[in-house]
Order: structure tokens, then sequence, then C-alpha cells
């Protein structure tokens, strides 16, 4: 949450976070600086309501209202009123509030804006899968964006040496591969060339069987 007091915000922009990063003082000030917000609410969000819209309840919003935060110092940081949007996912069930300083667009476009923010997370967790990346070697901007960027390279380049080589096995299983011989002087064609496996010996066997008469 610190790192969000060193950056500017765009006026007219959105910024979808999660609720984890909901601070009042901190919303309010992307609110006056002409940026607009979206997150979800916390289980303990305290208000009351100011102004109810119609709702929307065929689209799964419930309720779209306008709302002023009780307590002094909640009402403190965050003078002005908050748009509040209780909607039912259509998947799960699970009846979600959203919290947001815009007024123009409407309840289920909020919505979906918040939604995409999972794209961010399947992000996350796809350079996890993939990319190998357990920890990180350094800890500044540079550092990350290095390591991250040639994770990326090499996940790149296993992918074209897979095409071209027109390989049955998973991405997944060749990078492993690639891990454990990066030492070996092996031809990458060779080492990534999966032997099936046979489950009967092959024809011309001469070896003697031991039980079978």
């Amino acid at each position: 949450m610190k790192v969000l007091d060193l950056r500017a915000f765009e006026a007219g922009a959105f910024y979808v976070m999660d609720r984890g990063y909901m601070d009042f003082a901190r919303l309010y000030v992307r609110h006056q600086a002409g940026a607009f917000f979206v997150t979800r609410a916390k289980s303990n969000f305290n208000a009351h309501r100011v102004y109810s819209a119609p709702g929307e309840r065929d689209s799964g919003v419930i309720c779209d209202q306008r709302v002023a935060l009780n307590g002094f110092s909640a009402a403190r940081d965050y003078p002005e009123h908050l748009r509040r949007i209780r909607c039912k996912d259509p998947d799960s069930g699970n009846r979600l509030v959203f919290l947001t300083n815009n007024t123009a667009l409407s309840a289920l476009t909020i919505c979906a804006l918040y939604q995409q923010r999972w794209q961010v997370e399947l992000f996350f967790k796809w350079i996890k899968q993939h990319l190998r990346i357990k920890k990180f070697l350094g800890t500044s901007e540079n550092a990350v964006k290095t390591q991250v960027w040639s994770a990326s390279a090499t996940y790149v380049r296993i992918a074209i040496v897979k095409k071209e080589l027109h390989l049955n096995a998973s991405l997944y299983t060749c990078l492993q591969i690639v891990s454990v011989s990066v030492f070996e002087k092996t031809q990458l064609a060779c080492a990534l060339q999966l032997d099936n496996p046979r489950t009967e010996p092959p024809a011309d066997d001469n070896q003697l069987i031991l039980f079978n008469p």
C-alpha cells in the first residue's frame, strides 16, 4: 500500500484493486486527482444509504446505492459519498459488494471492470507454474524485470523448438527436460525426443525366457 503513495494517478483512468488495498484516505487522494477506482468492500464495511438507484435484479445487480461512511475516522478520510453496488455472481451464486467513485458507468460495467482484475491473478499464477520463478534473485525493479524477461524468453524459445520439431510432449515436459540437462553437452533436438515406451519385447529378441516353457 505504501507504494501507492509514490505514484501519480492519471485523471480519468480506472484503478481496480483487491479489497486488501482499500484505505479510505488513499482512495480519496485518487478521487481528488480525478481518477476512478473500483474495489470490493470488506466484511466490516460500515456506511448508511443516502440514495438508491432503480434496481436491475434480472441482470444480477441487487442494488445500486450512494452511501456515506459511518465512524469519525472513515468519514474524515473520505468525506464524500461512495457508490455501493451489490450483485450476484451468476457462476458461483455469491453476493459481491463493490465500491467506486464513478457515477457515470452502469452497475454492470463496474462489475465487469472488477472481473477483469482476475486476469492479473491468473497471469501471476501462470508465471509461477510455467516460468518456474520460485523466488526473485534481487529485489530492485531492474532485477525483477530482468529475471521475468529472461524466464519468458526461455519459455518462448522452447515453445518455438517444440513447434519446429513437432514434439508431442507438453511444453511443461520440455521445460523439465531442459532444466535437468542444462549442463549436458547434448543436442537440444536429441534431448527433447522422448522415446516411446515398449510394453512388449521386439520380435527378434533372442533372450531366454526364464519361467515360460
